[in-house]
Formats: C-alpha cells, sequence, structure tokens
C-alpha cells in the first residue's frame, strides 16, 4: 500500500514494531496470585477441557448461521457483518478497510496539487483518543496511517466531546477511533452522544470507528445488543466486538466487524491474507449465542457483584482518588502519594497484577479491572488494600 499522489510515494510499514502494553501484560496474569488486571468476566469457568463448560451441555441452533445472528443482535443486514478471529483480528482488518478507504482516488478525479510535498501530508490522518487503549494507537500506525491524538479530559471524567474531532481533523482525515466503554476509565457514552461524534467525524470526510467490547459491562440490560449500548447502524460508523469479555469466551477467538458494506468488503478482501476464524470456534459462537440469555444473566450477576466490590474498596481508600462509572467492574485511579508504575509494583511484590496508566497515556493512574469470581477477587482486594496501607504508612 501506498499514500500520495505526485509527491514521494509513502511506503506502509513491512514491520510490526512491539507493543509495549502487551509485551509487558504477557504471562503475567497466569503468573500472578491475584488478578485485578483481566477484565473478562470468567462466567465461562475455564478449565482444560475442548468445549468450555458453561457451552458443554448446550444444544446447538439449527439453521442458524454465526453472521445471521450477530446481525440479528445488532439489526443490520448480513452483508454489513464479518466475522473476524476476535477484536483485535477485527480492529485490524477495520484500520486496513478505512485506510484503504481514505485513499482510494475517483476514476475522474482532477490531477493532484503540488503545493504540499511532504511525506506526512500524504498520509491518511487517523485520530485516536487520549487516553487509550495501545493497540489500537499502534495499529494505524503500523499500517502507515499518521496518528494525532484528541483528548477524553479526566477532569470532565473522560467525557467524548464531538468539538475535539472537530478541532484536531486535517484534510488528509480518514477515521478516528473510540472506545465505548471507555478503556481505561469505565466511561458509558449514550448512543445518542456517539451518533454527534460519528457526525463530527463524516463532516470531517472520515469514519468513526467504536471498539464496543466493554459496551455491554451494563446492568440492568438495555434493549440494546447483549444488552449495551452500540453505535452500530449509524451512518459512516464502523463497530468492533467479542465474545472474549462479557461472555467470558476469549479462547474461541471469536469478534465480529459491523459497519457500511464498503467498508465490509475491503475488510474482507484484507482477511484473505490472514487466518480465518477456526470452524470449532464458529460452532460454539452459534451455540454460545443461541443461548446468550442464560449467559448474559450470570455475566451481568458476577458484573453486579464485582461492581459493589470495587465501589465499597474505593469507599475505603483515602488515598486513591477516581470514579467508578454505573455498572462498571474496573476503573482508573490515583494514588495521593504513588504513581501507577509505584502502585503497580509494589502490588506485584505481593503477587497482586494491575496495569500502570503509562499504558494508557497517564502515568500517575492505575487500572483495575475484577472479571474474576467474586469471592477471588474479593481476597484480592484485601491484599492490594493492605500494599496501599503500605504505601501510605
Amino acid at each position: 500500500m501506498t499514500y500520495g499522489t505526485d509527491c514521494e510515494a509513502v511506503l506502509m510499514t513491512t514491520t510490526f514494531p512491539a507493543i509495549p502494553y502487551l509485551e509487558w501484560i504477557s504471562g503475567r496474569a497466569s503468573e500472578a496470585t491475584h488478578d485485578l488486571a483481566t477484565s473478562d468476566l470468567n462466567v465461562a469457568r475455564h478449565d482444560d477441557s475442548v468445549v468450555p463448560p458453561v457451552l458443554a451441555d448446550l444444544a446447538d441452533p439449527e439453521d442458524e448461521t454465526l453472521v445471521g445472528q450477530l446481525a440479528s443482535r445488532y439489526d443490520v443486514p448480513e452483508s454489513s457483518v464479518l466475522v473476524t478471529a476476535g477484536a483485535s483480528h477485527a480492529n485490524f482488518l477495520a484500520a486496513s478497510a478505512l485506510l484503504d478507504l481514505a485513499t482510494e482516488v475517483p476514476d475522474d478525479a482532477d490531477d493532484a496539487d503540488d503545493s504540499d510535498n511532504s511525506v506526512d501530508s500524504a498520509r491518511p490522518q487517523v485520530l485516536v483518543e487520549k487516553p487509550g487503549y495501545q493497540p489500537l494507537l499502534a495499529t494505524p500506525e503500523a499500517l502507515g496511517a499518521r496518528v494525532d491524538r484528541f483528548v477524553r479530559p479526566p477532569e470532565f471524567d473522560y467525557e467524548l466531546e464531538p468539538s475535539r474531532i472537530d478541532g484536531a481533523a486535517t484534510d488528509s482525515f480518514a477515521y478516528a477511533i473510540v472506545t465505548n466503554r471507555h478503556n481505561p476509565s469505565g466511561e458509558l457514552t449514550p448512543r445518542a452522544e456517539l451518533a454527534e461524534v460519528a457526525d463530527s467525524a463524516a463532516e470531517a470526510g472520515g469514519y468513526l470507528l467504536v471498539d464496543e467490547v466493554y459496551a455491554p459491562y451494563i446492568d440492568p440490560a438495555t434493549d440494546g445488543p447483549f444488552g449495551g449500548v452500540t453505535a452500530a447502524g449509524m451512518p459512516k460508523t464502523v463497530i468492533t466486538g467479542s465474545l472474549t469479555k462479557f461472555y467470558g469466551l476469549g479462547g474461541l477467538r471469536v469478534g465480529w466487524l459491523i459497519g457500511p458494506e464498503a467498508v465490509i468488503e475491503r475488510a474482507r478482501s484484507a482477511s484473505m491474507y490472514l487466518p480465518s476464524v477456526a470452524t470449532p470456534s464458529t460452532k460454539l459462537a452459534q451455540r454460545a449465542l443461541h443461548h446468550g440469555d442464560q449467559i448474559e444473566a450470570a455475566a451481568r450477576d458476577q458484573l453486579s457483584t464485582n461492581h459493589e466490590l470495587l465501589a465499597s474498596f474505593l469507599a475505603g481508600q483515602p488515598s486513591l482518588s477516581g470514579r467508578i462509572h454505573a455498572g462498571g467492574s474496573f476503573a482508573f485511579f490515583e494514588h495521593d502519594d504513588c504513581d501507577g508504575d509505584e502502585v503497580a509494583d509494589a502490588a506485584w511484590d505481593q503477587g497482586v497484577l494491575v496495569v500502570p496508566g503509562r499504558f494508557f497515556d497517564l502515568p500517575d493512574a492505575f487500572r483495575i479491572s475484577l472479571g474474576g469470581d467474586p469471592g477471588e477477587m474479593a481476597t484480592a482486594l484485601d491484599v492490594f488494600g493492605d500494599v496501599l496501607d503500605e504505601l501510605t504508612a
């Protein structure tokens, strides 16, 4: 892929730099005695079985396809759905497709203006929220885009403001990417506000990409897909999701991409260069969605309990500041006297895993997530509370 016209060609990178957060977190959850970093809801109760126990005794659906199930949930045509090998795969394919669209030259286009021959001006611009999840920044960069940031201000609870995109977009704007719930803060943006952000992106000449892996983290459920909030079906908007977080079925590696057909067609073409979803995973995902009501009910019970645990913990920790958003089981905190790495290092010394905020653009903070069994999470919080007591002693 090249970007540019009459100016010097800008070649797509042929190497993919390490992503510091993924390098750091790899293997740590299994090494930790107390995991307060993993956000997947552990409703699937993993063991060594090939079939996750939560699915083992459930019947397979008849005359249903995974694409059809997802299209029905999101109320979109099947042509607007692409099944992927997880959310990271979906985000990669979305980036590839949206950058391809951004650099498409119409057949009747006039000769390019030579007035600006800079390499940067030839590259499509991608706007990524800040603070944000590091892989969402790394992916468009690896594909050759120029990545700029727009702020979700901590002082305003990380709200998503359409004017931020208006102010940051340039003539080469391709798309903006946001997470909903926001990772790392847990802020949830309603659909009406997402529509305003999508309008801003469209007015700037691009698309909005919404990573919705945490969108179902709502209790009580709404009437949206998976009981959550979605931007699916909005003009010039693409969403990604998966069975990893809310269903706790990360081992299946099943995700999806939903958006306008022009985007899905390009993403499908790009997917031919990458491994596809394994047939057993597809079949088990169909089973999971067919019995989604009971899986989602268990997930919401756990979500509600863990939310209360986290809220109670924060209330008893005067050295911590931050907000636990309604219904959320993860949050972004700051310590009065220590930065995020100091808190994370002290916790790790006692076998507790939390994530330093430097991986989300805010070194003074740290992220804590309660994805596991509530009893285990309560024990982990007790140990972490002792760590914080030592830090403030």
